[in-house]
């Protein structure tokens, strides 16, 4: 059995970039949704994965991935809370806060 859930639509390049500005709620709502299915997920190649979930999901397909990738690159470690949850929030200039984020 493979120990990755498998996808019904391989990663495309030409959907990883995004189309039109992105509104920052949607941005903040891509990159804690991410977060979350990789936490779920807790894939062997994080990269790919993400890729994976980034081509499935209607609405990320708005926010070009490698936007996404760098804002989880900077995901502080959960034991830096007392929560050990962060959120972001403030679109794509926006940062990590502490706590779970106000939508889900």
């Amino acid at each position: 059995m493979p120990r990755e859930r498998p996808f019904l639509t391989d990663p495309a390049l030409e959907g990883t970039r995004g189309s039109g500005a992105v509104p920052d709620a949607l941005f903040d709502l891509a990159v804690n949704r991410a977060a979350a299915a990789l936490r779920g997920l807790r894939p062997a190649r994080p990269d790919s994965a993400l890729a994976a979930w980034h081509a499935r999901t209607r609405f990320a397909r708005r926010v070009p991935l490698d936007a996404v990738q760098a804002a989880l690159a900077t995901q502080p470690p959960a034991s830096g809370t007392p929560d050990g949850e962060w959120h972001w929030a403030g679109g794509p200039a926006g940062s990590w806060r502490p706590g779970r984020a106000p939508f889900p």
